[in-house]
Order: structure tokens, then C-alpha cells, then sequence
């Protein structure tokens, strides 16, 4: 299902020379200011590429499974098919948009704590084998839909289930793990392997033990059932954190080795998603509307008096219905640079952005110290790739920013010298990117 057709589906500006990121942000800010003033991402895939041999350095031991719904954009599943990954899919259009780049169904994990029937299906008639499952209402829904499902049993480590008061009770407890091995055994569905769901970013190396040891249990539960597993999966709980990386080469490895040494035959994996994409993008957006209010609440005036230091408030042209979704998740959005020349010693005002839904949800950043912005400026937020590029969400216009795709010359040489060629990233065409002054030949994009 390599595309219907032979040609590239989305280019690639090569930057050649001493043109960097900024000059292609500069250049695009140029244009929308001329037209609709539409917010806009940038993608450095250089990035995407040396987080895959930063992970191959350290953990070498552990293939990557990526989380489309972190970030479904068509140029990053493209090369980090080339390099290698598997991916781990929520439902079918993300199933559909992997197997659209010629992914392999047995590279393809489906995820997703409730599946819908319909989807189940969709699995079974695409030899989509690997599934994950939490609960026994949904082994006997894949069971009577896809009795050829692989099954990894999701096992919450504790200490994930007690590290905020509001996250949800997903993964099975250790205790009901033999349960369900037993009513998969009955209902003949095969399971082989184990998903410890860690929680995001963790950095305490007893959390990934304890949850080593709980897999062990779980293994040795299986095999005096009759199942005979052969996957340990690490989760999606990858920061990128340099910290994190090392506990986990330092620290958990040695404990994978020891309850899972390599003749055992177990293949381990993780699903990262943020962590290859969160720095490769930069989202730029747009001030539609400006408000100003007196700083201190609690003094009842209509309009802020000369003697009171304003707050602004400040409505962009996209909110957390659309790309910055990841605050509805938690994660942590970075206080954006503004695009436009001030003074050194221009002062700052506590700000707050909105997107423009006027929604009360609608909140992108409670408090941020920005100079003084007028209707019309950009704001440029950095490592904003995590969790901004999946379905928008319903509002009555969303539409998703395009993404313009961009890789320097030296990192190009690098992705070939890893067997990543042109000729392999088929869906892809490289376009000299030519900058001077404000004049640009930029590549084509395509929406994410």
C-alpha cells in the first residue's frame, strides 16, 4: 500500500549553506503576514533522525514502537519507518495512515483501551495481529473478532497508579493479571507479551524494577497456563530526557538482562512519541485579539487606572482545540518568543494566551511575563510536536496549521550514511531551499 500513485506525497526543504531554522520561519511569517495570516509549523526531520541515534546509542537493546497519536505527521512516520520503528496505532485512521506508507502489519501494534468493534475487524482483515488489552470485556470482544489476535497484557506498576490523584486507572493490577491469562487461555485467544504502562517521564529507577519484576511474574503466570510470551514492552512513558535515558541504560537494563536475558529469546520495546518529535517542531501563531486588565482583581475598576500594572490578555489564532491539544493532557507547553524587534529593556507584562474559541477551556497559558504585544504579531513556540499534530478536535472551523518540512544538508548526509536515501523515502522529494533576504522558493507542504 506503498501510495496509490508513484508520485512523492510532500516535500522537504533542504537548507543548504548558512540558512537556518529561524530564516524559514522568518521567510514564512513574511508570506502569511501578506495573506491570512494562518499559524504554521515548522519541522527540522535532522531532528527526528538524531533522536533515533541518540536512542540506538543508549538503548540499543529496545526497538522503538512510535505513537502516532503524538504526532500523525505523514513526513515523520515516513522516516521513521525508513529508520526503522514500528508503530503503535489507536484506531483506524491511524492504521490507515501507517499501512499508507507501506508499513508491514506485523511492525503495526493496535493499541487503545476501548476498541470499537468495527475497528477490531479492520484489524483481523489487515493481518494486524498485535493488539493490547487491559480487561476481560475486552478479551472476549477480541476474541469473538479477531481470534488471531496477539494480545499484550497491559500491567499498571503501582507506583504509576498512585502518581496523580487524577490519572486514569488504565492497565490490569498484578493480581488480576492470572485472571485474565486464564480466561484468554478458555476463550483461545493467544497472548505474548507484557505492556507495563510507566508513567510519563518517569525518572525513578525502582518504578521501571518494580515493573520489570511484575512482568517476570506475569510471564511465569503465563507459562504454567500454556502461553509461551516473547515481548516485554517498556510503554509510551518517554520524556527524552537525557537524565532518563541514562537511568534506563545504567540502572533498568542490567534488571532486563537479568530477569529477561537475551537467550530467553524476549524481544523488549517502548513506544516513544514525544520524544522524537517534541523539539523537531515549531508552531508559529498569530495575535487576533488583545485585552488588558488591572493586575491586582480584587479592585473593582472598569478600565486599569495609570497606577496599576496591567496584565494582557492575549487571543491567538490557534487554542487547545487544535495544536496545543497537549494541555488538555498536562503536558507542559513552552512560554513562546515573540517575533518582532524590541528594545532590550522593553518592559514585560504578566500575560495569559487563549486560542479563539472563547471557551473557558480554552486557556493556552495562565501566565507568561511578554513584552507588550499588539494585534498582529507572531508568537513562535519551540517543541511543539508532542501530542499538536493528531485529529483536531470538534470546533466549528479547525483545520490543522500546515507543516513546512525542512532538513539541513548536514543532517541529510547523516540520515544517508544511516541507509535512509532518497530512494527509500519514496513518499518524500527534497527541494533546495533558497533564501535571500525576503525572497523564497520554499517547498511545497501538506497538511499533517
Amino acid at each position: 500500500m506503498k501510495g496509490i500513485s508513484d508520485e512523492p506525497q510532500f516535500s522537504v526543504s533542504l537548507l543548504e549553506g548558512g540558512t537556518s531554522l529561524c530564516d524559514v520561519i522568518d521567510n514564512h511569517i513574511y508570506e502569511q503576514t501578506l495573506s491570512e495570516k494562518k499559524a504554521f509549523f515548522v519541522a527540522d526531520l535532522g531532528v527526528v533522525m538524531r533522536q533515533h541515534v541518540r536512542w540506538r546509542t543508549h538503548l540499543a537493546q529496545i526497538r522503538p514502537f512510535y505513537t502516532v497519536r503524538c504526532n500523525s505527521s505523514p513526513g515523520v512516520i515516513e522516516v521513521l519507518a525508513a529508520l526503522g520503528a514500528g508503530f503503535v496505532c489507536n484506531d483506524q485512521s491511524e492504521l490507515e495512515l501507517v499501512q499508507s506508507h507501506g508499513i508491514p502489519s506485523e511492525d503495526i501494534i493496535y493499541s487503545g483501551v476501548c476498541k470499537r468493534v468495527s475497528q477490531i475487524k479492520y484489524a483481523a482483515k489487515n493481518g494486524i495481529d498485535l493488539l493490547m488489552c487491559d480487561n476481560e470485556a475486552e478479551l472476549r470482544k477480541i476474541s469473538r473478532f479477531h481470534p488471531n489476535a496477539k494480545l499484550l497484557l497491559q500491567v499498571s506498576a503501582e507506583a504509576s497508579r498512585q502518581d496523580s490523584e487524577f490519572s486514569m486507572p488504565f492497565g490490569c493490577s498484578l493480581k488480576d493479571c492470572r485472571h485474565l491469562l486464564e480466561s484468554a487461555k478458555q476463550l483461545g485467544v493467544q497472548v505474548v507479551g507484557v505492556r507495563s504502562l510507566i508513567s510519563y517521564s518517569c525518572d525513578e529507577d525502582k518504578v521501571y524494577t518494580n515493573a520489570i519484576a511484575d512482568a517476570r511474574c506475569v510471564f511465569d503466570m503465563a507459562e504454567e497456563i500454556g502461553f509461551n510470551m516473547k515481548i516485554l514492552d517498556f510503554g509510551d512513558g518517554f520524556g527524552g530526557s537525557s537524565t532518563q535515558l541514562e537511568l534506563i541504560k545504567n540502572a533498568v537494563m542490567p534488571m532486563v538482562d537479568l530477569y529477561f536475558p537475551p537467550l530467553s529469546g524476549v524481544s523488549i520495546i517502548a513506544e516513544p512519541g514525544s520524544y522524537f518529535v517534541s523539539s523537531a517542531f515549531t508552531l508559529v501563531v498569530n495575535i487576533i485579539s488583545k485585552e488588558v486588565v488591572a493586575r491586582d482583581q480584587d479592585q473593582a475598576h472598569d478600565d486599569p487606572s495609570p497606577n496599576d500594572e496591567p496584565e494582557f490578555h492575549y487571543h491567538m489564532n490557534e487554542g487547545v482545540y487544535g495544536p496545543f491539544a497537549c494541555k488538555l493532557i498536562d503536558l507542559d507547553i513552552t512560554a513562546p518568543t515573540v517575533h518582532k524587534n524590541t528594545r532590550l529593556d522593553a518592559p514585560l507584562f504578566s500575560s495569559s494566551l487563549w486560542g479563539p474559541s472563547g471557551d473557558d477551556l480554552d486557556q493556552v497559558m495562565e501566565h507568561c511575563m511578554l513584552p507588550e504585544l499588539n494585534i498582529g504579531d507572531w508568537l513562535v513556540f519551540s517543541h511543539a510536536g508532542a501530542c499538536s499534530l493528531g485529529q483536531p478536535l470538534c470546533t466549528s472551523d479547525s483545520t490543522t496549521p500546515p507543516v513546512f518540512y525542512v532538513v539541513s544538508c548536514r543532517d541529510w548526509y547523516e540520515m544517508q550514511d544511516t541507509g535512509v536515501t532518497q530512494a527509500v523515502l519514496k513518499n518524500l522529494s527534497l527541494v533546495p531551499y533558497f533564501f535571500n533576504g525576503r525572497q523564497t522558493e520554499a517547498a511545497l507542504s501538506i497538511p499533517a
